[in-house]
């Protein structure tokens, strides 16, 4: 705000608002904006058609106006107007602080193109002023609000300001091209020169802006970029805002050329370390962020911890909190290139800023060593009733890594979790505190029955119906293979009494649990579960009827006592998409609903989803709705004689193009897998109209695909314009073996002319053939993606006899995350509780995967993924499933792939 305007504000009318009021002893500040209304002020703007402009006044009312805006107020197109109009007659003012403010409320109002030019004039005579703080500022103005047309004329009036002497209007004008860039490029980037020359400027800002639209000009040309980064890295640049700019884009194209990390010449490196040594603190944090965010060696990092430990303990908070922060996500991936700053962080540990102390304190938690937990613990406790939650959460994350780094400190740090959860928190807080018992419970055997304990004495009095059916669902997985199942049942039942609906029913399927592996608790739960009878919620009192009749051993869940525990404890396999579009088609017969014919599979988005708009896609039938396709399949395929006795289809392959968008005829295959047979659908959509095909037939060479022989095909009769088709080529292969192989497709057919306004066909047919793309069938495809909600559960429950366990390097991989996405590809199966998701920067990894192979054999899979070499990957692959030989060909499928 001009100085001229803070003095007018004293004024009886707007002083009022200013004044302290002394309320039950507290002072409260009021808005001096405080009461105004749209209306009034439009009013008072009738001030800037006076003929002699009070300067005071009308700056008070442009102000209001633009605190009106600021607020979101919305003015009407004619009142906008109005005021735009009524705003430029104030160009006559040659007062200075009113001058700024009309040039802010011409940027904030936008005038619509047919306006602009009432101002353009005075705007380009302002940028022509000898009073640079006019032309700086009328060009910021003009660059905002003119379009391409205006700004050719404007242009070399910019030029002329991006080399002009004052650094003020140069840098305005730098400003002004990094925004015109985005609308026209191509204007921009004719200023190349002016901008280099920008860059050499001994002012600070304009070096500074100069760069930054340098490198927009050049982003999308790598090697330009590397050249400019090249050039400046040799001492051109003195600013230091300009040098982290440099920094940044000098550490882009490190990660973006491989030159620079696989030879020993590496200047781009060498200037980064050089900036270490910077007199400018900013410089020095920028170069030791980006070292410590890239891929190099401890020997390369070293020099960058050791500024970042000096910065620990500075006076100025700002470094200390940028330090520990850095070093906080380097101890992330790298613990022991922290270890040497541990004795600096425990100082910052009692920091008055809460922020620094936090990321001390995990920091610490990542880079301790076992004999400092305790001592760590106790210094913990006394600050984070102090913190907010967002960093209580962080805390917790780093105690739940700690304690998995040392499990036989287990103790202290369930107990700090324990009084943790005891403490005033919201949600998430108490989420990440449940989360993190619940891991440990999973990884340290040991943890298991006090950690149920704690999380027992929490849903006492737990406020939040999430937290309390996930620790339920916990205890009856657990809590009946600890050595006092008994002693949970109190904890359970209470809140059958105590609790809503919806924590009542995940309690009542706890008790059921209880029962079904706790034979000596069975009659107590018995007496249990009939009170709940009586509930007033219907869910409730449903859940105690079947759970009743399944341990009264009433209801045929099975034949034994291994069927009546999967029905209570194992996975619902069955996708709930499938299942109501099983129900929506299935229609109402003699025959019963049978849910074990929905299909397990886990449908990814379809070929024709993905297809750009406006662009027609082949038809193929039944169309890929987003889930009964499987089904509609089946019933096709069971109505064609020929196919009858291939028994059930296993699976569906998602359409596979075999042609390209836009050509005469359209063709897509969809894989249908039996346990010996393999049937091609070609789905084929004649695109002209001026032909009909007939006894159109896809001729496929199997070659390729030894283990293949064709038994029959069904071609098509007919093709008319528009109109899909399928043409069925079916195979035999050796029964529930992964086959694979590659097919050569040729689309042969008649071609008859068409007279389009009459209908008529030409009766003489010429024979024609369309080439159309190979396609393969992968191992994959004898997979069906099938998720299980509780993986661990799930494995456990396997035959450890089934397990095959082997090793394999999966050689240079540009990171972790393709080498997992990799591997998923082949195997086709389903990732579970989100492993297929790698962290940032990780260095190892695990993924877990379930499916169901031809023949319904269920399949499990863990992966364990680790860098062995500066981009080499490692994996380590563990298989569990129904059948031995199964595992065995998973790895064969790995190892081949």
């Amino acid at each position: 705000m001009p100085r001229s305007l803070a003095g007018d504000l004293t004024d009886p009318e707007m002083a009022q608002p200013y004044m302290k009021k002394d309320d039950d002893d507290e002072e409260v500040e009021y808005s001096p904006f405080f009461g105004i209304e749209k209306g009034a002020v439009l009013q008072e703007a009738r001030a800037f058609h006076d003929p002699q402009l009070d300067a005071r006044r009308c700056s008070q009312v442009i102000t209001k106006l633009l605190y009106l805006l600021n607020q979101g107020e919305t003015f009407t197109k004619v009142e906008a107007t109005e005021v735009f109009f009524a705003v430029t007659k104030l160009f006559q003012s040659k007062d200075a602080g009113l001058r700024r403010l009309v040039y802010l409320m011409i940027k904030e109002l936008s005038p619509s193109s047919d306006e602009v030019i009432i101002v353009t004039s005075s705007l380009m005579k302002d940028m022509n002023s000898k009073t640079d703080m006019y032309r700086a500022n009328a060009i910021r103005v003009l660059c905002r609000i003119i379009d391409g047309t205006l700004l050719t004329q404007i242009e070399r009036y910019l030029k002329q300001a991006i080399v002009d002497k004052n650094p003020v209007v140069a840098s305005a004008a730098l400003v002004s091209g990094i925004h015109l860039l985005q609308a026209n490029p191509e204007i921009v980037k004719r200023w190349s020169n002016e901008v280099q020359e920008a860059v050499q400027s001994r002012a600070a800002l304009v070096q500074f802006h100069g760069l930054a639209l340098l490198h927009q000009i050049r982003q999308n040309d790598r090697l330009a970029v590397s050249k400019m980064v090249s050039g400046l890295t040799k001492g051109a640049v003195r600013s230091p805002l300009a040098q982290c700019l440099l920094i940044r884009y000098t550490s882009q194209v490190i990660r973006e050329s491989s030159v620079n990390t696989q030879t020993s010449d590496r200047p781009f490196f060498d200037y980064l370390e050089s900036c270490l040594r910077h007199k400018s603190e900013m410089v020095i944090l920028e170069a030791a962020r980006k070292i410590t965010e890239m891929d190099v060696t401890s020997r390369e990092l070293a020099p960058a911890i050791a500024v970042l430990q000096l910065f620990l303990s500075s006076s100025k908070p700002v470094l200390r909190f940028a330090a520990v922060r850095t070093l906080n996500k380097v101890a992330m991936t790298r613990p022991l290139a922290v270890t040497n700053c541990n004795v600096d962080l425990e100082s910052l540990m009692s920091d008055q800023n809460r922020s620094i102390a936090t990321l001390a304190i995990t920091t610490l938690l990542k880079t301790g060593n076992e004999s400092s937990v305790d001592r760590l613990m106790k210094q913990i406790t006394n600050f984070m009733s102090d913190i907010a939650d967002e960093f209580k959460i962080v805390v917790v994350e780093a105690i739940r890594s700690l304690c998995l780094k040392f499990p036989l400190k287990y103790r202290s740090m369930m107990n700090f979790l324990s009084n943790s959860l005891r403490e005033e928190g919201g949600f998430e807080y108490k989420k990440a505190i449940v989360d993190s018992i619940v891991t440990l419970i999973s990884e340290i055997p040991d943890a298991k029955e006090i950690g149920l304990l704690y999380l027992c004495e929490f849903i006492e009095d737990c406020e939040f119906t999430y937290l309390s059916s996930q620790i339920l669902h916990l205890l009856g997985n657990e809590g009946p293979r600890t050595s006092d199942p008994s002693r949970y049942i109190r904890y359970i039942y209470n809140r059958v009494i105590l609790e809503n609906a919806t924590v009542r029913a995940s309690a009542v399927s706890t008790l059921a649990k209880f029962g079904a592996l706790v034979d000596a608790l069975k009659p107590r739960i018995f007496v249990l579960l009939r009170r709940c009878l009586f509930d007033i919620d219907d869910e409730v009192r449903d859940r105690a009827t079947l759970y009743i009749q399944t341990l009264g051993g009433e209801v045929a869940v099975g034949n034994t006592e291994k069927d009546v525990k999967e029905f209570l404890f194992g996975s619902f396999d069955v996708p709930l998409a499938n299942l109501e579009a099983s129900l929506k088609t299935y229609e109402p017969s003699e025959e019963p609903f049978d849910i074990s014919l929905v299909s397990r599979e886990v449908k990814s988005q379809s070929l024709q989803d993905k297809k750009a708009p406006g662009k027609k896609p082949p038809v193929s039938t039944p169309a890929p709705a987003p889930v009964p396709v499987v089904d509609a399949y089946q019933k096709i395929l069971s109505s064609i004689p020929e196919f009858s006795g291939f028994g059930k289809l296993f699976k569906s392959s998602e359409p596979v193009e075999l042609t390209e968008a836009e050509t005469e005829y359209a063709v897509n295959v969809v894989k249908h897998i039996y346990g010996s047979h393999v049937v091609l659908q070609y789905n084929c959509t004649n695109t002209i109209p001026e032909q009909l095909l007939e006894n159109v037939i896809v001729y496929v060479d199997a070659t390729d695909a030894e283990e293949f022989s064709e038994v029959c095909s069904k071609p098509l009769r007919s093709l008319p314009y528009d109109s899909p088709g399928q043409i069925f080529v079916a195979f035999e292969k050796p029964e529930h073996v992964p086959a694979t192989g590659k097919f050569s497709n040729v689309l042969k057919f008649i071609a008859r002319e068409v007279d389009t306004s009459t209908g008529e066909v030409d009766e003489d047919g010429v024979e024609d053939e369309y080439q159309i793309e190979d396609l393969e069938i992968v191992s994959a495809d004898y997979m069906l993606r099938v998720a299980v909600s509780n993986f661990r559960n799930a494995w456990e429950n396997m035959d450890p006899e089934s397990e095959r366990v082997d090793e394999y390097g999966l050689g240079a991989r540009e990171s972790l995350a393709e080498a997992v996405s990799a591997v998923i590809s082949i195997l086709g199966m389903q990732p579970c509780e989100g492993t297929e998701a790698v962290p940032k920067n990780a260095r190892s990894h695990t993924c877990l995967l379930s499916g169901v192979f031809v023949g319904d054999v269920k399949v499990l899979v863990r992966l364990s993924f680790g860098l062995s070499g500066p981009k080499e990957v490692a994996m380590k692959l563990a298989v569990r499933s129904d059948d031995p030989e199964v595992s065995d060909k998973i790895h064969e499928i790995v190892a081949s792939g």
